[in-house]
C-alpha cells in the first residue's frame, strides 16, 4: 500500500499498515541515550548467535556471517562511521538493521529465540556489571588517597564537633578515616548489588520463554554470568538490580556530600583548617579576593540529582503489572546519568584531597582556649569517686565562669578549682591538653594515636 514505508516494515513487519506518527516516533526513540549499550549489545548477540548454531537452530554459515557482520558493525561504531537512526528507535534495531545491510537475509536469523525484552535486559546487566566494577575500583583509589592524607597528618589534632558545636578534640586522621569506613560500606553495597546484576535474563523471550531448544547455561558461561533467571516473566520485568545500584550510588553521594560540606566549612575564612588547591577552586566575576570551593559545592548539589534518579525509577516500577511495559524504558537515562555523575566526581576528588593544604598552626590556635577538654575534667572527678552527674554539674559551673571571664580551662589555678571541688589535684591540668585528651581515648575505634594507627593498618588491609 502507498502509506507503508521502510520504517514500518523494518520495525513491525506486516501487522501495521502505517508508519508511526512523527511524535510517537520521537517519544519511542531511545537511541540518543541507549546507544552507549552498543558494545554490550553486540557481545550478547555474538554469544546468542554461537549458541543458536551449537543448538542446530541456525546453520554454521549463517552463524559465521552474523558474527563477522557484528564485528564489522562494532568496528564501524568504534571509528564513528555508523550513523544511528532515530526512526529505528533503539540501539538493538539500529545494530540489527546495519547487520542485515552488511550480510543480507542471514542477519534476520539473529533474532531467533529472543525478544527485545530479554535482549535489553541482557544489555543492562552486562553494562551495569562493567560500570559497578569500575566505580568500585574508583572508590578504592579514593580511599587510598584518604588513607595517605590521614597517615601524613597523624600528629594533627582538630576540634571535633557535634551539632556543629565544639565537642572533643580528635586526630585529623581519625576524622578522615570515618569517611574511609563510609566509602568501604559503599563498596560492600556495590559488591552486593553486583550479585543480582550477575544474572542472565536472555532466553526469557518476550515474557514466556521460547519454543526453540536454546542453551541458556552456555550463553551464561560465555558471558561470565554466575546465575540465570529461573522465571521468564521475572527476567524481563526485573529492575531491582538497577534500583539497588542507584541506592548504593545514592548512599555514596550522601557520604561524598557530607565530606564536601566539611571541606567547604574547613576551607572558609572562619575555620581556615585547610586550603584547597587553585586547580579545584574558582574565582568571582566581581570580587577579586574570592576562592570558591566549587568542586565540593557541585558534589553536594549533585547528590540530589542522583537521589532523584532513584526516586524516579522507584516510582516507575511501583505500579507495573507483569511482565514488560514500555515504562521500563525509563530505567536507562537516570542510571546512566547517575553513573556519569559518580564517575566524574571520583575522577576529581582524589586529586583535590591529595593536593589540599592542612593549616596546622591555624588548627592549633583554634584549639587553644576552647572548652573541649571539659569531659575529661569531669572524668577526672569520676575517677576520684564523684558520681558522673555531679561531676558534670561541677565542670559545667567551671565552664560557665570560664566563658564569662574568657578564661581557658588550663588557666585555672588549683586553688580556684578546689573551691568547686576538693577532689581536684595538681595533676588535673596536665590531663587537659589536646594531646592528653586525644590519647586518653584508647577504646577500640577511639581517637588515641595508637588506635588510629591500628585503624590505618586495618583499613589498608581492607582497601588493598
Amino acid at each position: 500500500m502507498s502509506d507503508r514505508n521502510e520504517t514500518s516494515n523494518v520495525m513491525w513487519g506486516g501487522r501495521f499498515q502505517k508508519p508511526p506518527h512523527v511524535a510517537v516516533q520521537a517519544l519511542n526513540a531511545s537511541i540518543h541515550f541507549d546507544k552507549r549499550l552498543a558494545f554490550v549489545d553486540i557481545a550478547g548477540s555474538i554469544a546468542h548467535a554461537r549458541m543458536l548454531f551449537r543448538q542446530g537452530i541456525i546453520a554454521q554459515d549463517d552463524a559465521e556471517r552474523i558474527i563477522a557482520g557484528l564485528q564489522a558493525v562494532r568496528a564501524e561504531i568504534e571509528c564513528g562511521e555508523l550513523t544511528f537512526r532515530e526512526d529505528l528507535e533503539d540501539v538493538h534495531m539500529n545494530i540489527e538493521h546495519r547487520l542485515t545491510e552488511l550480510i543480507g537475509a542471514a542477519g534476520g536469523r539473529l533474532h531467533t529465540g529472543r525478544s527485545r525484552n530479554d535482549q535489553v535486559a541482557l544489555d543492562m546487566h552486562l553494562y551495569l556489571r562493567e560500570q559497578v566494577d569500575a566505580i568500585h575500583e574508583e572508590i578504592r583509589v579514593f580511599e587510598r588517597v584518604l588513607l595517605d592524607v590521614a597517615e601524613a597528618n597523624l600528629d594533627v589534632i582538630i576540634p571535633g564537633y557535634t551539632h556543629l558545636q565544639r565537642a572533643q578534640p580528635v586526630l585529623f586522621a581519625h576524622h578522615l578515616l570515618a569517611y574511609v569506613w563510609m566509602f568501604e560500606r559503599d563498596c560492600e553495597r556495590l559488591r552486593d548489588a553486583r550479585k543480582r546484576i550477575d544474572a542472565l535474563p536472555l532466553g526469557a523471550g518476550a515474557l514466556a520463554g521460547t519454543t526453540f531448544a536454546i542453551d541458556r547455561a552456555a550463553v551464561a558461561e560465555e558471558l561470565g554470568f554466575e546465575h540465570i533467571y529461573e522465571n521468564s516473566m521475572d527476567a524481563v520485568s526485573d529492575r531491582d538490580y538497577i534500583l539497588e545500584t542507584l541506592a548504593a550510588l545514592s548512599l555514596f553521594m550522601v557520604h561524598l556530600s557530607r565530606l564536601s560540606e566539611e571541606l567547604i566549612l574547613w576551607n572558609s575564612t572562619e575555620f581556615g583548617f585547610i586550603e584547597l588547591d587553585d586547580a579545584f577552586t574558582t574565582g568571582s566575576s566581581i570580587m577579586p579576593q574570592k576562592k570558591n570551593p566549587d568542586v565540593a559545592e557541585l558534589a553536594r548539589g549533585k547528590a540530589g540529582r542522583v537521589f532523584g534518579h532513584l526516586t524516579g525509577l522507584l516510582t516507575v516500577c511501583k505500579g507495573l503489572p507483569l511482565a514488560y511495559n514500555k515504562d521500563l524504558q525509563e530505567d536507562k537515562e537516570g542510571v546512566f546519568d547517575a553513573l556519569d555523575t559518580v564517575h566524574l566526581l571520583l575522577a576529581v576528588f582524589p586529586a583535590m584531597i591529595s593536593t589540599m593544604g592542612v593549616n596546622r598552626e591555624r588548627i592549633k590556635r583554634a584549639l587553644d582556649g576552647d572548652y573541649s577538654a571539659a569531659t575529661d575534667m569531669a572524668d577526672y572527678l569520676v575517677r576520684k569517686g564523684l558520681p558522673f552527674r555531679q561531676a558534670h554539674e561541677v565542670v559545667g559551673r567551671i565552664v560557665n565562669v570560664s566563658i564569662r571571664e574568657r578564661r581557658a580551662l588550663t588557666a585555672w589555678s588549683i586553688e580556684a578549682l578546689r573551691k568547686e571541688s576538693p577532689l581536684f589535684d595538681e595533676d588535673v591540668l596536665e590531663k587537659l591538653s589536646p594531646e592528653a585528651v586525644v590519647n586518653a581515648r584508647r577504646s577500640r575505634g577511639g581517637t588515641a594515636r595508637d588506635r588510629v594507627v591500628e585503624q590505618l593498618t586495618l583499613a589498608r588491609a581492607r582497601v588493598g
